[in-house]
């Protein structure tokens, strides 16, 4: 477990890794995450963007991550995001966070062969 000081869209966050889950904070004192991200087939890439260095990349093969957010009530709601771009202070800091997350993510076999049927049904047509 590490604490991970970053920007998420502007926004300061505060993550933690463990048990091949995300988890930020809004707050490093906050007892209860703002969001979770379950790291399972992912991918974790640098993203080059211009007006933001050192950021870096979460994203699926599908449409959607998996993941879950409070929203303003406190409930626990499903999150839509397409990827995650988290800001490293350095380069170094990425390349570690990027490391510690690609050996955080796992394979679930049950989604490759969804995929792959997936893929069939869709050559058939």
């Amino acid at each position: 477990k590490q604490w991970y000081q970053r920007r998420v869209r502007g926004k300061k966050r505060y993550f933690v890794l463990t048990d091949n889950c995300l988890y930020y904070f809004v707050k490093e004192s906050d007892s209860e995450p703002k969001g979770i991200v379950p790291l399972e087939n992912l991918k974790v890439e640098e993203c080059r963007l211009k007006d933001r260095k050192f950021t870096l990349e979460i994203r699926s093969d599908e449409k959607f991550i998996k993941s879950a957010k409070t929203d303003s009530g406190g409930k626990m709601v499903s999150g839509n995001h397409e990827y995650y771009r988290i800001q490293a202070s350095n380069q170094e800091e990425m390349m570690s966070w990027m490391e510690c997350i690609r050996k955080s993510i796992s394979k679930d076999p049950f989604y490759a062969q969804m995929q792959a049927r997936k893929k069939n049904a869709m050559c058939k047509q």
